[in-house]
């Protein structure tokens, strides 16, 4: 992509676009570039600085994995989403580990890290955003670390189930068990125990396919 088709979609996701001058707006603009990434592929691999990642089309999963090699989904990244923590290079306070994924094909533009960093320096309205964006998503997290540590097992599986369900506008949620452990931080045995329950209950029901959604009214309320 020639470099002056990112502008536009930088002034429409970025609130210290215009701020900027004009050198420093070219010199992100040479900085990115856009990729597709295949389904499966590892982005981030908890090293170094792969920059910042904005979601054109498609769903990243950013997890952190544990020395057993036992995975804990923190979020997901949408269309129009952007990936912060995979840029360490420009924020400093990220001393962990984490890992990104392409849960699908999906389409980005990834800035390079230093590039921005540099900007950052001279630009304090850019260090601010970058702040603010990592804040906003460790809500997510600190989410996440309260389901596992306080909340039981059928209402987690049963919030999960709601949410993909709303986000993708389907009551079937064409996911494996394993892909649903991964992303709850569970053990695909106890996820697949729990759908039986719940097939059993005549709240879901179980297939190759994924699980499809039979009594929404009764998952809400595990869900409470």
């Amino acid at each position: 992509m020639e470099e002056k088709g990112f502008a536009p979609v930088y002034k429409e996701i970025f609130p210290f676009w215009e701020e900027l001058s004009v050198e420093d707006k070219d010199y992100i603009c040479r900085n990115s570039h856009a990729v597709t990434y295949p389904e499966g592929k590892n982005i981030h691999d908890g090293g170094g600085c792969s920059g910042v990642i904005l979601v054109r089309r498609g769903s990243l999963r950013l997890y952190m994995m544990s020395d057993q090699g036992k995975e804990i989904t923190l979020y997901r990244l949408h269309q129009g989403d952007l990936c912060m923590l995979s840029a360490s290079c420009v924020l400093d306070a990220i001393t962990f580990d984490v890992f990104l994924d392409a849960e699908e094909e999906s389409q980005c533009y990834v800035i390079g890290g230093s590039a921005f960093a540099e900007v950052s320096r001279r630009n304090p309205s850019i260090q601010i955003f970058a702040l603010e964006t990592a804040v906003g998503r460790f809500s997510d997290v600190m989410w996440v670390m309260q389901q596992i540590l306080f909340l039981s097992m059928d209402k987690r599986l049963a919030i999960f189930l709601s949410d993909e369900s709303a986000r993708t506008g389907s009551d079937r949620i064409s996911l494996t068990h394993e892909q649903i452990a991964r992303y709850m931080g569970s053990a695909r045995e106890v996820v697949s125990r729990m759908l039986k329950y719940f097939a059993n209950e005549g709240i879901v029901e179980v297939s190759r396919k994924g699980v499809k959604i039979l009594d929404k009214k009764r998952l809400r309320n595990l869900a409470l």
